[in-house]
């Protein structure tokens, strides 16, 4: 009974492959034309599209530019008392506008001071008001042309 059913279910799967086959075939006689020019088409297209994208694509350039470099001062650097004495800045508010200008963070000047990160706010904020700053990039530009820091 079972090879009776897996023989009968063999022909027929045989014969589903030879209609699709047979319609396949019918599709491609009847319909070659416009399968041609399908394929013509797609040919085309990509042909183009990786055209467009060769002849577009931007040509690397590279800019070599020369940058002047200050010549290096080794001479000991001294703060103008002047300006000091001018802004009216306690040594302290001078000692964070040192670290500022060397690039530390809030939390690496505190850590490096042994104070709260509040109190370096609080120096800092002070230090901004005197010297007329909103931003600590702007404070070490100032204090750079006043003297107070390298």
């Amino acid at each position: 009974m079972r090879r009776t059913i897996l023989v009968y279910g063999l022909v027929g799967a045989a014969l589903a492959v030879a209609l699709k086959l047979a319609e396949y075939r019918f599709l491609v006689v009847e319909h070659s034309l416009e399968l041609y020019g399908l394929l013509v088409a797609m040919l085309f297209a990509a042909l183009g599209i990786w055209l467009g994208l060769k002849l577009t694509r931007p040509t690397e350039r590279i800019v070599v530019r020369e940058v002047p470099v200050p010549p290096r001062d080794d001479s000991p650097f001294s703060v103008r008392t002047a300006s000091v004495e001018r802004l009216g800045l306690t040594p302290r508010e001078l000692e964070i506008l040192g670290l500022i200008a060397e690039g530390l963070s809030t939390r690496e000047i505190a850590e490096r001071l042994f104070v709260s990160e509040n109190t370096v706010k609080t120096h800092s904020s002070r230090l901004f008001a005197k010297l007329g700053a909103r931003r600590r990039t702007q404070a070490v530009q100032l204090a750079r042309e006043a003297g107070l820091v390298r």
